[in-house]
């Protein structure tokens, strides 16, 4: 059967489309905002048209429209971005959900669904966003009501949140996934698998200490700060540096470094993965440490983050993956941190027709 055609709306770096290959979905055009995303894009699929720009601006649309429309598109693909919906940060209320305007753009692309004939579209986002309500005929409404208002009588309307854990992917990572296809058309939601543990996952690798290397490509430790090494060298796994009595966080003044009860924490080997943010890369940040293992001295080997090649696994990255030159260890779990886990996509798309 011939590959799906897709156009891709807020396609970041692509870490999501990464596995859509094996969804037999071919991604024809793409845009996206930010100008280093867009090339990381194009670095992953280079065969694919990337326009570079603001969704709401007329020329862009104009240009997503075009190319639907020449390529013959069937699939529309919108992930917009969540960082004004993160329950991480200060965005916990709707009113500061209303005050950020990344949280409208989702209403840019139906402007692009209105004018294009496709059979499949997938919408995207954290679970907050099918909370959240936006302004819409003179009043606000829920993201699924508004399309079933708009949409009703052309597509079968489907909103869900699964959890990547359940889909062969060793990460707690929910995602709120909206469907809508054409009534005559075919798209189940897939089925869940077992949980896969971080053992399972990573267990195998060599241990690393903060900083050093080893000679398998994408494993290698971040270097952190002696203090906070020191504090987690003396916690379990599973538990927080910070709920510690003697070898406790500290500032560089001595001073005790206060936080919540999952900062400065170890993972649990036996649990999937947290879900990675876009601080994976700092202990200080939620659920980020490794697990660690005992060592005969009573403490904790590991006292790090998870390395990139780690990151990869759990977020079902390939292990072989080539970033273009130039990308840091920054960009590189920022992007991940931004994006679904691909092998979910992947997923979540593979059942079309079926």
């Amino acid at each position: 059967m011939d590959a799906i055609k897709a156009i891709s709306l807020f396609s970041s770096a692509g870490i999501g489309e990464l596995l859509l290959n094996n969804a037999n979905v071919q991604v024809v055009a793409a845009n996206e905002l930010l100008p280093k995303r867009a090339e990381c894009y194009s670095h992953f699929f280079p065969d694919a048209a990337m326009y570079c720009g603001d969704i709401r601006a007329n020329e862009t649309q104009e240009q997503i429209v075009a190319a639907a429309k020449q390529t013959g598109a069937k699939l529309l693909i919108a992930t917009p971005p969540c960082q004004g919906l993160s329950t991480l940060g200060k965005n916990k209320k709707q009113i500061h959900y209303q005050k950020d305007k990344r949280n409208y753009l989702i209403l840019s692309a139906l402007d692009i669904v209105d004018r294009c004939d496709f059979d499949y579209v997938l919408i995207e986002n954290v679970p907050t966003f099918l909370d959240m309500v936006f302004p819409y005929a003179d009043d606000t409404f829920r993201l699924e009501e508004i399309l079933k208002q708009k949409y009703s009588t052309r597509y079968v309307i489907e909103a869900r949140v699964l959890n990547a854990k359940d889909y062969g992917i060793c990460q707690s990572r929910p995602r709120a996934i909206v469907k809508m296809y054409k009534p005559n058309k075919k798209w189940p939601w897939p089925s869940e698998e077992p949980e896969i543990t971080l053992r399972e996952a990573i267990g195998s690798l060599p241990s690393l200490e903060s900083g050093e290397s080893s000679d398998i490509p994408w494993h290698f430790a971040k270097r952190h700060n002696e203090r906070a090494v020191l504090a987690l060298k003396h916690t379990p796994t599973g538990k927080s540096a910070i709920a510690n009595e003697v070898y406790y966080p500290k500032k560089e003044d001595g001073t005790r470094i206060k936080g919540f009860h999952n900062t400065f924490k170890r993972m649990d080997w036996d649990q999937p993965c947290p879900a990675r943010t876009t601080f994976s890369g700092s202990m200080s940040s939620h659920n980020n440490v490794h697990p660690g293992r005992l060592l005969p001295d009573g403490t904790y080997s590991d006292a790090r983050v998870l390395t990139l090649l780690e990151t990869f696994i759990v977020s079902s990255i390939p292990q072989d993956i080539d970033f273009p030159d130039g990308s840091t260890d920054t960009f590189i779990r920022t992007v991940i941190g931004e994006s679904i886990p691909p092998k979910l996509m992947m997923k979540v798309l593979e059942t079309i027709g079926k």
